[in-house]
């Protein structure tokens, strides 16, 4: 994927995980950053867990609903961690 389709795959990930999570946001430089490491472990997930090896393959459906669920587990971690 090119580094403008990370950034808007990022950007549409972050913001919808934010919004199922409901708290306070992170910004929009934070909802891409989020957006982004969630794509990534999302990717991760997907290949692992799913067997799916390109499940990160441009902007498409697909990418953007690995790239929302890898988001919504990385606020997930982040919230715990910042309880502590």
């Amino acid at each position: 994927m090119s580094l403008l389709s990370w950034i808007v795959v990022g950007l549409i990930a972050g913001w919808l995980a934010g919004k199922v999570m409901k708290g306070s946001g992170f910004g929009l430089g934070g909802d891409i950053i989020i957006g982004v490491v969630g794509a990534l472990v999302g990717g991760w997930l997907a290949d692992v867990l799913l067997g799916i090896n390109n499940a990160l393959s441009g902007f498409n459906l697909t990418t953007i609903i690995v790239a929302f669920v890898g988001s919504v587990i990385v606020l997930y971690v982040l919230r715990l961690l910042r309880k502590k």
